[in-house]
């Protein structure tokens, strides 16, 4: 029997074209797929507005028309973080919400704050859940201060927001959603095809965002500290120690038989963020590192002297008036220890993510056969250097699917782990000045940022 042919666009054609970033606002189910991503159930409906709907489609409104609706008369605009009636850089005050946070506790203190004020019902988040139902962090809905608590901390792990939304059509009240970059475009263009969605969806709280993981990187941690993934209750990716740097990310497992594991990162294999292991393949195609249609956005403040404070800084930008009183009061109040910044200070906190965002958006947009339409235009005006910064961070991004594929089926971590340290060798040796092959490009190319 012949089937009926694939419709133009859809989230299988996405998922192919590596454009599916698994957000769920298209889908009542979602299922892993090879390399340990969440991809929409092929046999659930397509929605009838998903061209229009999907973050990542060419037919979809981008970022700078979703935040000219919604923003527009923002006093402050910037191409690379977009528009915003106001920026900080600091911390919580109030207890617990630093010291129980990855950076300064921001975003679960406006969380919090919309919660207790009664502007939302409840706020969609990203919580720990059961590792028996298959995953290990997972959306849900917070109602009250306690349940919201429990989701604070970076997760850098797969999630998808079907469930969430689900609830939302069913229970009537005000939301807010956190979420990172896509996925808040993701509820706008939702918003604009569901009026429920619409109406209820009152918040969004956004995260800054390098890329998404793969649960993948889950397993390896766990292989890398001597344990099985079956055998992990649970996971911080950046278990906070005041005594140290912010910047000096600790992982820390939890074992079902009581003991527990840590290590830092950068004495795992694919402990270096930048190198891209376990990249989603959409993110390469992303050029929203601050959530610029969020209300509100959250981000590490990577610069001295915060990024040296182990108890953790964030910058912030605002672009609701709303959220911009809110903030200001509490300011007043001595709630929050917030100092006014501006765009150029939330860039370098950023620099190198809006690098890889727009310069090496521009250079992989020069050799992508499937044409896309995006805010940053297809160059090759980039020094060699740069080119094979890029050319290598794309090619770990795939080949770590791969090779830890491979290892698993032959039940030999070391084929992945000796293939990753390989790698981040020979990425270390391009992008830093000590390494040999560094040594030897400064010779004959001009050294830039890395």
């Amino acid at each position: 029997m012949r089937r009926s042919p694939e419709p133009q666009l859809s989230p299988q054609r996405m998922a192919k074209a590596g454009l599916c970033i698994g957000c769920g606002s298209c889908a009542q189910r979602m299922r892993w797929d090879k390399d340990g991503f969440l991809k929409p159930d092929p046999v659930s409906p397509l929605p009838a507005g998903f061209a229009h709907q999907c973050p990542f489609s060419p037919e979809a409104p981008n970022e700078d028309a979703i935040a000219a609706e919604r923003f527009g008369t923002a006093p402050s605009t910037d191409p690379r973080i977009g528009r915003f009636e106001a920026a900080y850089v600091g911390h919580a005050i109030e207890d617990p919400f630093r010291r129980n946070g990855s950076s300064g506790g921001l975003t679960s203190w406006v969380a919090a704050e919309l919660l207790r004020t009664g502007a939302v019902d409840g706020v969609a988040h990203v919580m720990p859940t059961d590792a028996a139902t298959g995953r290990h962090f997972a959306y849900r809905i917070s109602r009250t201060l306690d349940e919201l608590g429990a989701g604070a901390k970076s997760r850098y792990y797969p999630v998808e927001l079907s469930q969430v939304l689900r609830e939302i059509r069913t229970t009537p009240g005000r939301y807010a959603i956190v979420g990172i970059p896509c996925f808040i475009k993701a509820i706008h263009l939702l918003r604009r095809v569901d009026p429920l969605i619409a109406e209820r969806v009152s918040h969004t709280l956004g995260l800054f965002c390098g890329h998404m993981k793969s649960k993948a990187m889950v397993e390896s941690f766990a292989w890398q500290l001597g344990t099985e993934l079956g055998k992990v209750r649970a996971l911080d990716y950046r278990i906070k120690d005041e005594s140290r740097p912010a910047n000096w990310y600790r992982a820390h497992l939890d074992l079902n038989d009581g003991g527990s594991a840590e290590q830092d990162w950068w004495h795992l294999a694919d402990g270096d963020w930048g190198a891209g292991f376990f990249q989603n393949p959409a993110c390469d195609w992303c050029d929203d590192v601050v959530a610029e249609t969020a209300d509100i956005a959250f981000g590490d403040a990577w610069v001295e002297p915060y990024s040296s404070d182990g108890r953790g800084t964030n910058v912030v930008v605002v672009r609701s008036k709303e959220l911009h009183r809110s903030i200001e009061a509490a300011r007043a109040d001595g709630r929050l220890a917030l100092e006014p910044v501006d765009a150029e200070f939330i860039v370098r906190t950023q620099a190198a993510g809006l690098r890889h965002r727009r310069d090496g958006l521009a250079y992989r947009l020069s050799w992508r056969r499937m044409p896309l339409t995006k805010r940053v235009k297809a160059s090759t005006e980039l020094p060699l250097r740069r080119k094979l910064v890029y050319r290598l961070r794309y090619a770990i991004a795939r080949w770590s699917h791969r090779m830890f594929r491979l290892a698993r089926a032959l039940g030999m971590p070391r084929i992945y782990t000796a293939w990753a340290r390989a790698a981040l060798r020979l990425y270390q040796s391009v992008t830093w000045s000590r390494g040999r092959l560094g040594r030897l490009i400064d010779r004959i190319l001009p050294v830039p940022e890395s």
